[in-house]
């Protein structure tokens, strides 16, 4: 069932990665600020403890074509790793991702 418009009331920041060499072989990531993007957040299973790598929260977006794992949300000073992106019933209406809350 989609989420409706008025409920989407968190604004949050859609992050991609930019990896550069580091000097010694390696690669270093940072994330460059994208598009500012409205949705709601709801905590999965709370009762549950949750193991490192587990999704945490759902995040409920519009449609958005190109969302994936590399990227993060960010919802004021809180960082979410998506874990997956995934149009529910296939309208491109929603966008529902699957996050992992971590650490700043």
């Amino acid at each position: 069932m989609p989420i409706a418009i008025g409920a989407r009331s968190r604004f949050f920041v859609l992050e991609t990665p930019v990896e550069s060499p580091d000097g010694f072989g390696g690669t270093l990531r940072a994330y460059v600020p994208g598009p500012g993007l409205w949705g709601a957040i709801e905590v999965l299973n709370p009762r549950r403890a949750r193991r490192d790598g587990e999704p945490s929260h759902q995040v409920t977006l519009r449609w958005r074509e190109g969302v994936d794992a590399r990227m993060r949300l960010t919802l004021g000073p809180r960082r979410f790793r998506i874990r997956a992106a995934d149009d529910p019933d296939g309208s491109r209406r929603d966008l529902v991702c699957l996050v992992e809350e971590i650490a700043p």
